[in-house]
C-alpha cells in the first residue's frame, strides 16, 4: 500500500489497484478565516499544499474514489468542491449525503454500515469529535475501514478522540494501518476535539500489531499539538517506533 500524505487530514492511498483520496482540503494558504474561539487566530490553512496547483490537479486526475469522513471545512472545502470532477465517486457518512450531492456531485454514496466498491470493502465506524456539549455541537463524524485482497487493512479513524468507539473498531477489524487525526484541536473552553499525544499512545496500546500514522497537525489554527511535540511524547512513552508522523508531501510504503 502506497500512502501519499498531502496536508492536514488529506491523503491518497492505493488499495486493491484503486487510488482513494481522503478528506480533500485543497485551498491555498490563508484562504479561509481562522476557526473562531481558539487560542491561535491565524488564517487557514496555515501552510500551502506541498505540490502546488499542478501537482494537486494531477492527484485529482489519478483519483478513483473520494472518501469524506465529515464535511467540516478542513476536511471538505470549497476548493475541493470546485476542483473534483462531478462524476467522481464519493463515499460519505449518511448525514452528509445531501450536502455533498447539493454541490452537483452525481455519484455520492452514503455508507450506512458497509459496502463493496470496485473490489474494496468499506466499513463505517463511529467516533466522538470531543466531549460533553462541545462534542455534541461538533456533529456526527465517522471513520472508515478499507480492505482489499492483497493489501493491508486500513482504518481511517477520522476526527475523533480516543474513545470506546475507536477501541471497538480496533478490536473488531484488527487493522494493519491506523491513520489518526492528532493535533489536539481545541477551543478556548472544553477538552480537545481530536487526538492528543496521550490518545495516540492509547491507540498504539490498543492495537499493538498495527502501524499508527498521525496526521492533522500544523495546518489549521486550532490544532495546537505539533509534530515535534507528539514525537517527543511518544519517545517518552517508548512508542516512537510504532508511529509514523509524515511531513506534508511525504509518501509511505506499507508492505
Amino acid at each position: 500500500m502506497r500512502m501519499n500524505f498531502v496536508r492536514h487530514a488529506t491523503f491518497v492511498f492505493e488499495s486493491g489497484g484503486r487510488r482513494v483520496m481522503v478528506d480533500p482540503m485543497l485551498a491555498a494558504a490563508g484562504a479561509a478565516v481562522p476557526v473562531p474561539d481558539t487560542p491561535n487566530q491565524r488564517r487557514n490553512p496555515l501552510v500551502d499544499l506541498p505540490f502546488g496547483d499542478e501537482g494537486t490537479l494531477y492527484l485529482l486526475e489519478e483519483t478513483d474514489l473520494v472518501l469524506v469522513t465529515h464535511v467540516h471545512n478542513d476536511h471538505w472545502d470549497g476548493r475541493a468542491r470546485d476542483l473534483i470532477p462531478r462524476q467522481t465517486p464519493i463515499l460519505c457518512q449518511p448525514e452528509d449525503w445531501d450536502e455533498i450531492s447539493a454541490s452537483g456531485f452525481r455519484r455520492v454514496t452514503p455508507v450506512d454500515d458497509a459496502l463493496q466498491w470496485d473490489g474494496l470493502e468499506v466499513v463505517r465506524t463511529g467516533g466522538r469529535h470531543g466531549t460533553g456539549e462541545i462534542g455534541d455541537l461538533m456533529g456526527p463524524v465517522s471513520g472508515f475501514v478499507v480492505r482489499a485482497e492483497g493489501s493491508p487493512t486500513l482504518y481511517v479513524a477520522g476526527d475523533t478522540i480516543f474513545c470506546p468507539e475507536v477501541e471497538e473498531a480496533l478490536d473488531a477489524h484488527e487493522p494493519d494501518v491506523v491513520v489518526v487525526n492528532a493535533g489536539a484541536a481545541r477551543f478556548l473552553e472544553g477538552d480537545p476535539i481530536t487526538m492528543t499525544a496521550e490518545d495516540v499512545a492509547g491507540v498504539c496500546r490498543a492495537a499493538p500489531e498495527a502501524l499508527v500514522v498521525a496526521v492533522h497537525m500544523e495546518a489549521i489554527n486550532h490544532c495546537l499539538l505539533t509534530r515535534a511535540e507528539l514525537g517527543e511524547e511518544l519517545r517518552r512513552a517508548g512508542l516512537a517506533d510504532r508511529v509514523e508522523i509524515p511531513a506534508d508531501g511525504e509518501t509511505l510504503e506499507v508492505p
